[in-house]
């Protein structure tokens, strides 16, 4: 009778012991699936990129922005958007075959007061092709602030490593190119000033 319930005792005990293991080994089988580092929450993977309406005194230009490849430019366009920083500028420089450039320059062509220089993304991978959208900027290559310029055409030279640190591209014309091309088509003064007051009436996120 007592080996009979030693070996009862036993046997409990084996089952009891296997059971816990299995629960343990189920628990740590849903903790152990590794996030990947460059998994992202799918949110973010699905986000559609952000588009912005620029309307002009010749229309309308819809621009594309990359935010995955220019993060930093496009945080920087956007704060200026949304603080309508650029209602009622205007293209201040305009050079038919080459690109048409604005968003620094009041009607009567007094600078604006812009936020401090940020660091330029033009190694991007992205080309200053016709119809993106990049930073100005003076010869300091991190000097871009508030102004940005259109490519009337594919602007070689003016990407990263062929003639030094390149404009950064942070978007695309999707819309409009036929106001970009009006916009370079109009006369201008020395300076490449247009003749014609070009005004960015305003821009805003569609």
């Amino acid at each position: 009778m007592a080996k009979k319930r030693l070996l009862n005792f036993v046997i409990v005990s084996i089952l009891a012991a296997f059971f816990l293991q299995a629960g343990c080994d189920k628990q740590t089988d849903q903790k152990a699936k590794p996030v990947q580092k460059d998994q992202k929450p799918m949110a973010t993977q699905n986000k559609a990129a952000a588009k912005v309406k620029i309307s002009t005194s010749k229309g309308d230009i819809i621009v594309e922005l990359n935010e995955e490849k220019a993060p930093f430019t496009c945080k920087n366009f956007l704060w200026y958007v949304k603080d309508k920083f650029y209602d009622g500028t205007i293209f201040h420089r305009v050079i038919k075959g080459f690109m048409i450039q604005g968003g620094g320059m009041t009607a009567d062509m007094r600078p604006k007061q812009p936020r401090p220089p940020i660091v330029n993304e033009a190694k991007n991978g992205l080309k200053n092709d016709r119809g993106t959208i990049a930073m100005a900027r003076t010869n300091d290559p991190d000097s871009a602030t508030c102004q940005f310029f259109i490519n009337h055409v594919n602007n070689d030279p003016l990407n990263y490593g062929v003639q030094g640190a390149g404009y950064a591209v942070f978007g695309k014309v999707v819309s409009g190119m036929d106001v970009v091309d009006a916009i370079a088509a109009v006369s201008t003064s020395p300076g490449d000033v247009p003749t014609e007051t070009i005004v960015i009436k305003s821009i805003r996120v569609e």
